[in-house]
């Protein structure tokens, strides 16, 4: 069985056991347990429900495992020729790895 929850945005394939880096979740500690209830889709062995826009009823509960994880580091560079002009710029996005416990249909 698995779902297809949106978390902040962002799409994921939720199935029991399974860990997820999301976008940081503000205001949560480790070990705190999560829902979310925007499920878009739900496979219960090949029985396939579809929301419009979301399922009535189904929600994917999780776990947090780490509050805050960040990411590999991502150069930005941009230059324009002729005009000695260049800026160097460093970002790391900000995670939260939760486990999922699982899903409610």
């Amino acid at each position: 069985m698995y779902a297809i929850v949106e978390i902040q945005g962002q799409q994921f394939k939720a199935e029991e056991g399974k860990k997820l880096y999301v976008h940081h979740i503000n205001g949560v500690e480790e070990g705190q347990s999560v829902e979310f209830d925007k499920v878009l889709l739900v496979d219960n062995d090949g029985a396939v429900t579809v929301g419009a826009p979301t399922v009535d009823g189904a929600k994917v509960v999780c776990e947090v495992v780490k509050p805050l994880v960040k990411g590999d580091k991502v150069i930005v560079f941009k230059m324009k020729r002729r005009k000695d002009e260049r800026k160097r710029n460093g970002f790391r996005a900000q995670f939260t790895e939760v486990k999922i416990k699982s899903v409610v249909a």
